[in-house]
């Protein structure tokens, strides 16, 4: 058997660190540590939220304009809070929203359920654009076109009232709901509900006292998005509305076209309070716990 000389066992020896430095996986890439992250994150954060902070300080504004300061003060929230145009407005949004969430959250999870709870079948791609297209089109698209599907129902039947909005806010919302839903039902276990269907329980109890429960933190998440897309929504507001319907979202829009003052910040103040209280209700309820 041959023997290996002196030379090529050390250059063996001194080639195995090299190896070894070779076969060490790399660090796995990061978009932090990439030269200027931080300085870019910073940079984008400022200028989404500038505006925003902008916004929130102006509303205790005392001056009767939004661009000199003229000392804290609340009476523009006090304004507001005495305007009766106002908490017309907001009451009328509150009610559209309610509505317009109990409505697409049920079409959703209805959805949802039979995009799911089966196997593969043709046609269910089409499906799912379908449900997700107010999200892939332009909200005017979906606006004009609910403005002429109504206003046909409005010359033939001469009724007026909310129940257009309604339905147009609880189209535009399906898809917001569908989504938080649909991700809980593919995130849950199919084995409970084989065995509570092995122990006999019919679909109706197997969905009631098995799968309801289990997705119910989906559903409560899809109703709040649902809720605040209807709240803040304007382009589809202002195209389907009657004479009198003013949300609070057009009545901001229809104020700043007349005169600005600090009260249209009071109100946008309170507004996104609302909006971030639920958003971070639905965080709670979607993060994944360990």
């Amino acid at each position: 058997m041959a023997v290996p000389d002196a030379g090529t066992a050390a250059a063996d020896r001194a080639g195995a660190p090299a190896r070894r430095v070779a076969r060490r996986p790399g660090r796995a890439f990061s978009v932090t540590r990439l030269p200027g992250f931080g300085l870019v994150a910073v940079t984008v954060f400022v200028l989404l939220y500038a505006p925003i902070a902008t916004l929130i300080v102006y509303s205790f504004n005392d001056a009767p304009t939004i661009s000199v300061w003229g000392g804290f003060s609340l009476r523009w929230y006090a304004d507001a809070w005495a305007n009766q145009q106002v908490k017309d407005a907001a009451l009328r949004s509150l009610l559209i929203a309610s509505f317009a969430a109990a409505i697409s959250t049920t079409v959703a999870t209805m959805a949802a359920l039979g995009t799911t709870r089966r196997g593969r079948f043709p046609g269910q791609t089409f499906i799912y654009v379908m449900i997700n297209q107010p999200l892939m089109v332009p909200e005017i698209v979906t606006a004009v076109a609910l403005l002429i599907f109504f206003a046909a129902i409005k010359v033939a039947t001469g009724y007026q009232g909310l129940g257009y909005l309604i339905l147009a806010h609880s189209a535009f919302c399906v898809p917001f709901a569908y989504l938080p839903i649909r991700a809980r039902l593919e995130s849950m276990d199919l084995s409970l509900e084989t065995a509570a269907a092995d122990l006999y329980a019919t679909p109706w109890q197997t969905f009631r006292r098995v799968t309801l429960p289990l997705m119910a933190p989906g559903i409560a998440a899809g109703a709040m998005l649902a809720f605040v897309i209807s709240l803040d929504d304007v382009i589809i507001t202002e195209f389907v509305k009657s004479a009198g319907q003013d949300t609070l979202p057009t009545y901001m829009l229809g104020k700043l076209r007349r005169a600005i003052t600090p009260e249209v910040n009071a109100i946008s103040t309170a507004l996104l309070g609302l909006t971030v209280l639920l958003l971070t209700a639905f965080f709670l309820l979607t993060r994944k716990r360990g």
